[in-house]
C-alpha cells in the first residue's frame, strides 16, 4: 500500500469519526433538551440507529462524493486524502470549541481545493443540475444551502400546525408525545447514517479497491468498509460531541417536546430525501435549522440570535478554509514525492 493510500484510508476513517462528532446533535439534541432520559440512554439509542443507517445505506451519496473531483487515476487517491484531512482538521478544531459546523461542507471545500491544485479548473466536477438531480460541487453546495432553508421552513409550518393542538392535550398525552419524539429521533439517526456514512465509505472503498468499485457494474461498498465507517460514525457521535449537543439542545432556545417533535420530523424527511437523491447533505445544518425554524414560529424573541449568528459564521468560513487547506496539502504531497 502506497503512502497516499495509507493517508487516504486514515483520512476516511478520521472523517467518519469527525462526521460523528460534528453531527452529534442530530438525533440527541431534542431528547437531551426534553430531559426525557439520561444522556447515556439517549446516546445508546442514537448510536444503535446510526449504525443501522450506515449498514443499510446505498451508494448514491458515495458516488456523488467521489465524483466531485476529475483527476487522472494516479492523482485520485492523493486528492481524496487531501480533501479528507482538510475537513478533518478544521472540523476537529471547531467541534472542540462547541460549534456545530459541517464536516460535509468542509469535505466539499477540501476536495475542490485539492482538485484545483492537482489539475486546475478541469480537476473539479463543478456540475449543477442533471435532470432533477443536483450534481457536482455547485449542485452539492446548492443542496447544502437549500436543505436547511427547506428544513427550517417545514419545521416552522409544522410547528404552527402542531402547537395549537398540543395546547388541548391532557397531561396523560405527554407520554405518547415523548414516545413519538424518540421515534422521530431514531429516524434522524437512521437518516444520518444513510447519508453521512456514505461519504467516508466511498472514499475508503476507492482508496482500498480503486474507483471501479463505485462505477456502474462495480462491486460497490464492501461490508468491512460499511461496518467500519458506520461504527466510527455512531461511536464518535456519542463520545465526542456532548458540548455540541448542549449548544443545539439548550442554547438556541428553550423548546418543548412538541416543538422538538416538529423539528426532528422535518429534519428527518429532508435528510432521507437527500440520501435518495444521492446528495451528500450537511445533516447537522439541517437539524440545527429545523430547531431554529421552530423557535421562529413559537418564540422569536427568545431565540438566541447571537448564538445562531455564531454558528452561521462558522459555517461560512468552512468552505474557503478547507479549500485552501486541501490545496496546500496537495502541494505538500507533490513536494514530498
Amino acid at each position: 500500500m502506497s503512502a497516499a493510500e495509507v493517508l487516504a484510508v486514515a483520512g476516511a476513517l478520521a472523517l467518519a469519526s469527525l462526521l460523528g462528532m460534528s453531527d452529534s446533535p442530530n438525533a440527541m439534541a431534542a431528547l437531551v433538551a426534553g430531559r426525557t432520559r439520561s444522556f447515556r440512554a439517549v446516546a445508546v439509542w442514537s448510536l444503535a440507529w446510526t449504525i443501522v443507517g450506515g449498514l443499510i445505506a446505498g451508494t448514491a451519496v458515495a458516488r456523488t462524493t467521489v465524483g466531485l473531483v476529475r483527476v487522472p487515476p494516479h492523482l485520485l487517491v492523493p486528492v481524496l486524502a487531501a480533501g479528507c484531512w482538510a475537513s478533518v482538521v478544521f472540523t476537529w478544531w471547531t467541534v472542540r470549541h462547541g460549534f456545530p459546523t459541517s464536516a460535509s461542507v468542509g469535505l466539499v471545500g477540501g476536495l475542490a481545493g485539492a482538485g484545483l491544485a492537482a489539475r486546475g479548473w478541469e480537476g473539479v466536477h463543478w456540475g449543477g443540475f442533471e435532470g432533477y438531480r443536483l450534481v457536482g460541487v455547485l449542485g452539492v453546495l446548492g443542496g447544502i444551502l437549500l436543505a436547511p432553508v427547506i428544513a427550517g421552513t417545514a419545521a416552522l409550518m409544522f410547528e404552527r400546525r402542531i402547537h395549537p393542538l398540543s395546547l388541548h392535550l391532557r397531561r396523560g398525552a405527554a407520554r405518547p408525545v415523548r414516545a413519538a419524539l424518540w421515534l422521530v429521533s431514531a429516524a434522524v439517526a437512521l437518516a444520518d447514517g444513510t447519508n453521512d456514512g456514505q461519504k467516508a465509505m466511498g472514499i475508503l472503498a476507492v482508496s482500498l479497491s480503486g474507483a471501479a468499485v463505485l462505477q456502474p457494474g462495480g462491486s460497490g461498498i464492501s461490508w468491512p468498509v460499511r461496518v467500519a465507517c458506520a461504527v466510527l460514525l455512531a461511536v464518535f457521535s456519542v463520545l465526542g460531541g456532548r458540548q455540541v449537543v448542549t449548544t443545539v439542545a439548550r442554547r438556541l432556545w428553550r423548546s418543548t417536546t412538541t416543538d422538538d417533535l416538529a423539528g426532528q420530523s422535518s429534519a428527518a424527511a429532508v435528510i432521507f430525501l437527500a440520501a435518495w437523491l444521492g446528495l451528500p447533505l450537511s445533516t447537522s445544518t439541517v437539524v440545527t435549522s429545523a430547531k431554529v425554524g421552530t423557535g421562529l414560529s413559537r418564540r422569536p424573541r427568545h431565540l438566541h440570535r447571537r448564538q445562531v449568528l455564531r454558528i452561521l459564521g462558522a459555517w461560512a468560513v468552512t468552505l474557503p478554509a478547507c479549500g485552501i487547506a486541501g490545496a496546500l496539502l496537495i502541494g505538500a504531497w507533490r513536494l514530498a514525492r
